[in-house]
């Protein structure tokens, strides 16, 4: 009997180390805030100090939900969802608008554990895209939801709704104002339910002032995580374009574009001109180059922002992170925001090119 406990008790054992294995793994987290024309010749100090607090703001959302053990899912919605509702960011309630006036979200999550994905695009009703898209992954066959359908599928699953002028900052209406008529196009009326237009000089008025369009030309917020499960994961939001046309999709809510995640290999979020991103598939591509070729993540990144995306004259940066806990980010804009911490580490807060 005694001969026949021993395969037990090591089989046991090989359970104890795998738990406290999981149990011990570090965790990570890098977040982007966009990319574009971010240069200090352009930013006030009291902006640039506003970027910096929300930035870590977000950062320690996320750090906090995986330091009390939360899973990196959890962790990126936590961070999106405070960046959903911060004007300063191209997403949520600082998307930027359309054309046409309007603000059109688009959100992905992807789950690199068992490639699970959920996405939305259009969505102009659901105050939180990138709870949307999580519940689609979730509650749902599909993986991707687009415009009324999405909003009606939060709805049903009791995801907070708003009316589309919640999602109105006067400050992205003189953006968009700014761009199209430089376009020369005709500038739509003021959306139902926004604040009356402001007398005189709209920047004059404005707690933080009208951005160049360029600023937030490739905006959007992405959470790359870490937990300590050892699992990965990616989520983004945006509100597009300034200016786009109504219904154009970017690379946000593609899986394998501009969000990609897999335990295999890495996690990533980009922020760019969309239209390059899709094309190139540059989130998976990046993991591809990590689970195939076997380079390491800087490498991969490089070559594909730097090399690929370059030649191609298509602009932007990503956010990447794998099971090892390695962050990179890479970006061939003039500036990108951005911010990471690992367990035990301090934060890192960046804008500039010039920047660690």
């Amino acid at each position: 009997m005694a001969t026949m406990r021993k395969p037990v008790l090591f089989c046991s054992c090989l359970i104890a180390l795998t738990l406290n294995a999981q149990q011990d793994h570090k965790w990570a987290v890098v977040l982007h805030g966009g990319a574009g024309v971010i240069e200090r010749s352009h930013m006030d100090p009291k902006t640039e100090a506003a970027y910096r607090a929300d930035l870590q703001t977000a950062l320690m959302k996320a750090a906090d939900t995986l330091d009390k053990g939360g899973s990196a899912l959890d962790a990126i919605e936590a961070a999106i969802r405070y960046m959903e509702d911060d004007p300063l960011f191209n997403a949520g309630r600082g998307a930027v608008f359309t054309a046409a006036g309007k603000n059109e979200l688009d959100s992905a999550i992807m789950d690199g554990s068992n490639l699970k994905a959920g996405a939305v695009a259009g969505v102009t009703r659901t105050r939180h895209p990138i709870s949307l898209a999580r519940a689609v992954m979730e509650k749902s066959p599909h993986v991707m939801l687009i415009g009324n359908g999405a909003d009606e599928f939060a709805s049903e699953h009791g995801l907070e709704m708003v009316d589309p002028s919640f999602f109105f900052t006067e400050r992205r209406w003189q953006n968009l104002v700014e761009e199209l008529k430089k376009e020369g196009k005709p500038i739509p009326p003021r959306p139902a339910g926004a604040p009356p237009a402001p007398k005189g000089k709209p920047d004059a008025q404005l707690m933080f002032p009208v951005e160049s369009p360029d600023a937030h030309k490739f905006g959007t917020v992405g959470v790359v995580a870490l937990d300590k499960q050892g699992n990965i994961a990616a989520g983004t939001s945006t509100g597009g374009l300034t200016a786009k046309m109504w219904g154009r999709v970017g690379d946000s809510p593609i899986i394998g574009a501009g969000t990609y995640a897999d335990n295999r290999s890495c996690a990533v979020s980009g922020t760019g001109t969309g239209e390059y991103f899709i094309r190139l598939t540059v989130a998976r591509t990046i993991c591809a180059l990590v689970q195939y070729k076997g380079m390491g993540l800087q490498e991969a990144a490089d070559d594909v922002i730097q090399r690929q995306l370059t030649e191609m004259k298509g602009d932007g940066g990503i956010i990447a992170i794998d099971t090892k806990g390695d962050m990179v980010w890479s970006f061939n804009s003039p500036g990108m925001y951005r911010a990471r911490i690992s367990e035990g580490g301090k934060p890192e807060i960046g804008m500039y090119k010039d920047e660690k």
